[in-house]
């Protein structure tokens, strides 16, 4: 069992953790929606932080990697094909994968340059790799950040503006980005709404192209 703070809430919380997507099943909805809009059908796709398989699972991808044994065992009960790694160091070869998702894993990875470089590895020629996460700028980013300390999941989160994660991308060799926002109220308004562009809405994603 890993030790790394960055991933141990995830291992001792599994519960805590599938609750949250009952407790703002909404929210939830609303972010795949955003996900979907720019994830492509076909192709061998890959969750990178797959998690409990709560969006590998929906989106019909089969093969994620998950450091948290206990996430990954949930996610193995969703039909999917985990493998204990890290973003940072992916078990596949190089040029062996279409499309590769990250939700929210951008907050706990301990190098993002290190996993965007190992990202691109990976791709073949014109892949992309689709990234949703939580805008700090948003009002429910300013909120997570201001509580991070108080909850177990985001204590050791880096939470980043949609600028930042931009540059990451771009720095790392990606291109053609495109951007899908959603959660425009808060967790708990019933709404499930996707625009392009980002800075209305709390959850961003982004797809960047391999070139």
């Amino acid at each position: 069992m890993t030790s790394d703070p960055r991933i141990t809430p995830f291992e001792h919380h599994s519960r805590e953790y599938e609750a949250w997507f009952t407790a703002h099943e909404t929210a939830w909805k609303a972010e795949l929606a955003a996900v979907r809009a720019l994830l492509p059908e076909d192709g061998r796709r890959l969750e990178v932080g797959v998690g409990s398989g709560r969006f590998a699972g929906p989106l019909g991808i089969r093969l994620g990697v998950e450091p948290a044994p206990a996430m990954a065992a949930l996610a193995r009960d969703r039909g999917i094909e985990v493998i204990d790694a890290r973003g940072e160091q992916l078990p596949f070869g190089q040029a062996s994968i279409d499309a590769v998702l990250m939700v929210t894993t951008i907050c706990f990875l301990a190098d993002v340059d290190a996993a965007l470089a190992e990202i691109r590895r990976v791709l073949v020629p014109g892949g992309c790799v689709v990234i949703g996460f939580v805008d700090r700028e948003s009002e429910l980013g300013r909120a997570y950040e201001r509580h991070k300390a108080e909850n177990a999941f985001y204590r050791e989160a880096r939470f980043f503006s949609t600028e930042e994660v931009t540059e990451h991308l771009r720095r790392a060799g990606f291109a053609d980005l495109e951007y899908r926002q959603a959660l425009f109220q808060g967790l708990d308004v019933p709404e499930i709404e996707v625009r392009p562009g980002h800075g209305e809405g709390a959850f961003v994603v982004i797809r960047a192209q391999k070139p």
